[in-house]
């Protein structure tokens, strides 16, 4: 067994579409990066690398590299997720975290769910993906930002 913990954050812009999971979801605001910028998928591409002692996101699609500009996260989640699986390894579950103050995530879990499980080629009953808000708070609490933790269990 082999446990991977991943975290991310993008600043949020206005103009930039807020894709989270894989999902679109209609908000002035969106994560700014050089990618897509879905903060969850970078953590949970973060979580798996980690767990099985190969690095992080920067060092397989670096922002210096123009080829992942505005890439899909979904799709190079699944180039993390090959690489992964060549080694041997499977997915017994990963546990994501969403933390923004707005927009709501609650409406767009399941279909969240649906994308991740469909890239990691998993029962949806291994994927859990949760949102909370800080309160106000910090960062993501001033809207600012957003931010995720994600955590992966391979054997």
């Amino acid at each position: 067994m082999r446990i991977g913990h991943g975290y991310d954050v993008h600043k949020m812009l206005s103009g930039r579409k807020c894709i989270l999971c894989g999902v679109t979801i209609p908000y002035e605001y969106g994560p700014d990066g050089h990618s897509d910028a879905d903060v969850p998928v970078h953590a949970l591409m973060d979580a798996i690398l980690g767990a099985a002692a190969l690095g992080d996101i920067g060092q397989l699609f670096p922002d210096s590299d123009e080829k992942w500009k505005n890439a899909d996260s979904i799709e190079m989640l699944k180039t993390v997720w090959n690489k992964i699986t060549g080694l041997g390894y499977n997915l017994e579950n990963c546990d994501i975290t969403i933390i923004a103050q707005k927009p709501k995530i609650a409406p767009y879990i399941q279909d969240m769910r649906r994308k991740i499980a469909e890239a990691l080629n998993t029962d949806m009953s291994r994927v859990s993906i949760k949102a909370t808000t800080e309160e106000g708070l910090g960062f993501t609490g001033q809207l600012l930002g957003i931010s995720s933790h994600a955590v992966v269990l391979l054997n």
